[in-house]
């Protein structure tokens, strides 16, 4: 899977990386390596399921939409 991130100098030196699809997805590093690397793992982690998310009422329906 190919996301898309805005890699940015920080102020402070450094860099900060946004991913814009998907909110709340923001890390950073001292080096552009170190800061590609950590948006990576939160990326992950953003994607990874919550146990809690795949609990459903007994007559829920689950559909797939084109949007």
């Amino acid at each position: 899977m190919n996301i898309r991130v805005v890699l940015e100098p920080s102020e402070d030196g450094g860099y900060t990386v946004i991913v814009p699809s998907l909110p709340g997805c923001i890390s950073e590093g001292d080096t552009r390596e170190e800061a590609l690397n950590n948006i990576r793992e939160a990326i992950e982690l953003y994607l990874e399921p919550v146990e809690d998310d795949t609990v459903f009422v007994e007559k829920a329906e689950q559909l797939e939409i084109a949007i």
